[in-house]
This record gives C-alpha cells, structure tokens and sequence, in this order.
C-alpha cells in the first residue's frame, strides 16, 4: 500500500524531511504557514494553513486521506497537532503535548531529569518570582545560565560569565515578562547534539552534531536559531571521542525509558566537559539545522522508519554513508536584533553546484524569492571530509552572491574545527 504522509511545517528542517521522504514510496502532502518553495515543488499537494491549529491541521490529513503524518517544529507539538492526529486516527511522528514537555517546558525537564536520575543534568533552581530569582544569582557560587522555562526558539538564554554579568542577567529577569525561569549551573566545553527515532520504547541514534548559535564569525553576536552546523565522517565529532557519543546516548536512552509512550524524534544538546557529556537541553523534534546534516547521509529509508513506528514494530537499525557535512545558513542582515527583508534569492538547484540546497523562511513571489526576517536559506555539503564539504557549501554560496544577506563562512573551516580540539585538550587537560 502507497502511503500518504502529512509534513506539517515549512522551514528548512522540514524541507530536509520532504526530500528524505521524496525518493520513497509515499505520497507526500504538507501544510506550513508560509509557503516553502522546496517542499512545494516536491510535495503532491501543499495547504497554507496555521499549524499551531490542530483542527485545521487533521481536517487537511483527513481531506488527503493521510496515513502517516510527521509534525516538524515545536510549536504545533506544544499546541497538541500530534494528539489530534492521533486522535484522528492519522499516526503522528511527534510526541503528544504531555511528553513534548521535556523541550516546551525547561522547568519540567529539569525536575523530570531529577527525579529519574537521568545522567548529565547540571545544578538547577526554578523561579516564578523574578526578584527571588535575582537573589539566587547573588548567592549562587559560580556562573548560572538564564533560561525562559517556555518557548524561545533557541534565542531567550543569557549566560552570565558568557554573555552577560551577573548584572545584566538581573536586569534581563526584571525587564522581561516570564513568568517562570530556570537558573542553572554554567556548563563550560564544546557542544554537540545528537538526534534519535524513537517509537515503541526503542532509540536509533544518528551522528553527532555541532551547530553554531551565535550570530557572527568568531562565535561573537547574540544567539540566533543556528547559522550552521557540521558532522564529521563517523558518528563523532572531531574533538570527541567513542566514549562521549556512547555517554550521550545512554542519557537519550534512559530518557526514552522514563519517558513513557514517547515517539518522534528525541534532540539531546550535550556539553562535553571535563567530566563528560553534561544536557544543555533536550528537543522533541528534529534541530534545525542539525536535520539538514544527518538525513542527507542517512541510507535507511525514512518511511520504514516510520511504518515500523506506526506498526508497533521494531524501527530498522540505521544506516548512514560514510560522509561529512558541514551546513551554511544565509541570512537576512541585520539577522537576528533588526533583520532587513525583501532581497531577492538568487540561488535554486541549477546554481547549488554540488552543495544541497534547503529553503527555510523565503517569500515567493511572481517574479522570484524574496527574503522574509529569519533564516532564508541553507546549502550543505557532503564529502569525505569536513574541509571538502565546506569547500561545497561556500562554493555554493559564492555562485549565489550575498547581496542583503550574511552568512558565517568560519563554519567547518580547519581553523574553527582546529579550535573546538585545542579548547577540549585544554580542559580535559591531556597532553
């Protein structure tokens, strides 16, 4: 039986989903609030709709008869659009609203991890009452991380000794309008992601990931949604080891087991420090960028991944190619305090060259693509190493011109990738 599978978003994480899903044997059908040219053009049918309504979500899975339906971002994941369509009897790859709290809500996820004893979950206070939270930075020994219990999409965390003072940080708590926050030991190291399918209490894993969230060359400017992001050619990264990706992995697996019933994907955000693999955060969806790296180079089909889901069968053990990526995002200036809209895109498939080509936030128009205010567009390389993918992605973005865009070119350059190895030397303190 073919099977019609609903995407429901429209930035570049998703257009990555909609390829992996274009060479299967499905139907592929999509609803996002903007329109994404990329998964336009590879999707049957395409329905502009707000995603975060889950009765105008199933009634357009119902409308295409879908079997199969995979829920991108987290905001409709928080509004509950997996629930609905499973309550509508359309099997959603997403968790429902209750486990997507271990992402929508820092403050759950940090006592979640505690009372289970998931491995790798820094020191931590939860407030409500701002001015309390103040005194605790006063009285804390050390540097904390200020993190919006809710949604920020990756850009409400301060870190003080990192990105702000203990000063600034108090003046951010009183001048904001959360209502509850989270206050948490600074974890000092290299970050990476890793990425699981999970379904029917079971975990695959894909590589390791590190993005890059500043705005600016150099890891300077605020955060931003992520500007690019780079695997290496094994499960790894290069200033990891074995046993880091395997640490990683157990805190996503004993995760997976006190998590019950969850499905979807699993995003654990890791420091590796001194002592090992410590959580930044968890997701419940695939990241954005991070999608862009790991399903390009994944062999094993992502519809059987999720039939088997669906099925109550074990999901296939994973397969990828032997190969590194290395993702640049091209921005909007003035991305992510005062983004300028309206450049028109130059780049499309013909002009890509070898790179892969992912649209993210675009405008399109009668006569081309225009930039919106966030992420417009990201190209990734693959290749046998991190400096020949690197070498694909800017040749890419040479051939497009950045004209009204900017774009990290430090990104899985030797220099930058030479720097994350000599800061994890220093800290482990190995010769």
């Amino acid at each position: 039986m073919t099977e019609t599978v609903l995407l429901v978003g429209g930035g570049g994480r998703e257009h990555a989903v909609a390829r992996s899903l274009a060479d299967s044997d499905a139907e592929l059908y999509a609803c996002a609030g903007n329109k994404n040219p990329g998964i336009v053009e590879l999707a049957e049918g395409f329905e502009t709709l707000d995603t975060t309504n889950p009765q105008a979500v199933t009634t357009y899975a119902r409308d295409i008869d879908a079997t199969l339906a995979v829920v991108g971002p987290e905001a409709p994941l928080a509004a509950g659009v997996a629930d609905a369509l499973d309550d509508a009897g359309v099997y959603a790859f997403g968790p429902q609203e209750a486990e997507a709290r271990i992402e929508t809500d820092k403050a759950f996820q940090r006592r979640f991890m505690r009372e289970h004893d998931i491995p790798g979950c820094p020191d931590f206070e939860t407030f409500e009452d701002m001015e309390a939270a103040c005194e605790y930075i006063d009285e804390y020994d050390g540097d904390l991380a200020v993190k919006p219990a809710g949604l920020t999409g990756g850009k409400g965390v301060r870190v003080i000794g990192d990105q702000c003072t203990p000063e600034e940080a108090k003046e951010y708590l009183r001048d904001s309008d959360y209502d509850r926050v989270v206050l948490e030991e600074r974890l000092v190291g290299e970050e990476f992601t890793v990425q699981a399918f999970v379904a029917n209490g079971q975990l695959r894993v894909t590589p390791a990931v590190q993005d890059h969230k500043r705005a600016y060359e150099g890891d300077e400017g605020p955060n931003t949604g992520g500007m690019g992001s780079y695997t290496d050619a094994g499960l790894e990264l290069p200033f990891m080891d074995e046993g880091d990706y395997e640490d990683a992995v157990d805190v996503l697996r004993a995760t997976v087991e006190a998590l019950d019933g969850y499905k979807g994907v699993l995003y654990g955000q890791f420091m590796l420090t001194e002592t090992g693999p410590r959580v930044v955060e968890f997701n419940a969806r695939f990241g954005d960028p991070e999608a862009m790296n790991t399903l390009p180079v994944l062999n094993t089909d992502f519809l059987d991944v999720l039939t088997a889901a669906r099925d109550d069968e074990d999901i296939p053990q994973l397969s990828f190619q032997p190969k590194a990526t290395v993702c640049k995002y091209a921005v909007p200036d003035g991305y992510p305090t005062d983004p300028e809209s309206g450049a028109k895109v130059t780049i499309d498939e013909d002009n890509a060259g070898e790179a892969i080509l992912y649209y993210a936030s675009v405008d399109q128009r009668a006569d081309g693509i225009y930039t919106t205010t966030s992420r417009s567009y990201a190209v990734v390389g693959v290749a046998d190493t991190i400096a020949e993918a690197e070498e694909i992605a800017e040749s890419a973005l040479e051939r497009a011109g950045t004209e009204g865009l900017r774009v990290r070119h430090d990104i899985g350059k030797a220099d930058l990738v030479q720097q994350r190895i000599d800061h994890m030397t220093e800290i482990r303190g190995d010769d």
